[in-house]
């Protein structure tokens, strides 16, 4: 049986839009193995990137728990909050999310940087990501100086840099065109084949869902299908 990376443990998120409560997600329990390659599907507003940003401890729920890799992450301070996410989660954003007066290089390296990794450990690393994604000779370009492609493939590139347990992908390929969507799933599932990153998607993209081996369907912030293939 597969070790549990995340649980979430009757989970449920309200927001308040002035008198009136909106419910983004409604009592959802649920576990994610290590070495998923899962996506949450559903229409907007079903609660997918809430969902997601709560497991990424960029918000937290109003009841219930969420559980990173044993730990329940509300007993958790903000600086041992800080330190997890930078330690053992990448982040892929629809935006890409890039810093546009750093390079390619620069970009990618700036977790490695954040955790204290000595220059030429980093240069090393970071050299042979952008080879691995795709990008050799193009370390010194700024994002402007990027196709939309090229771009989502640097912040794949930073999301791994640090070797995550977990990365979490919020429409990861909603601004590429269809060929580079393509590419840039083959290079997830490569690094989820050969790296072991488990890998949870938030998508409305066709392609996504047909190439994650599990598919949370979300309706109004319930579970309503979880279909592992």
């Amino acid at each position: 049986m597969a070790d549990a990376i995340v649980k979430l443990d009757h989970v449920r998120k309200v927001y308040q839009q002035g008198k009136i409560e909106v419910v983004a997600v409604d009592d959802v329990t649920l576990t994610i193995d290590k070495g998923d390659f899962a996506a949450f599907c559903g229409p907007s507003g079903s609660g997918k990137t809430t969902i997601l940003n709560m497991v990424g401890m960029l918000d937290s729920p109003t009841a219930g728990k969420v559980v990173f890799e044993g730990k329940d992450i509300s007993t958790l301070n903000r600086t041992a909050l800080s330190r997890l996410r930078k330690d053992r989660i990448g982040f892929i954003f629809q935006a890409y999310n890039l810093i546009p007066v750093l390079t390619a290089f620069e970009n990618a390296e700036l977790v490695l940087e954040l955790q204290g990794v000595p220059a030429a450990e980093r240069r090393t690393k970071v050299m042979g990501l952008m080879a691995e994604v795709g990008l050799q000779g193009m370390e010194h370009r700024r994002p402007d100086e990027l196709s939309g492609g090229q771009q989502q493939r640097v912040a794949i590139a930073r999301a791994i840099a640090s070797e995550p347990a977990l990365v979490l992908a919020d429409e990861p390929t909603a601004n590429v065109d269809s060929d580079t969507a393509l590419a840039i799933l083959d290079l997830m599932e490569k690094l989820n084949a050969e790296r072991g990153v488990t890998f949870l998607f938030s998508t409305h993209d066709q392609k996504v869902m047909e190439r994650a081996r599990r598919i949370i369907r979300l309706h109004d912030g319930n579970v309503v299908a979880d279909e592992r293939r």
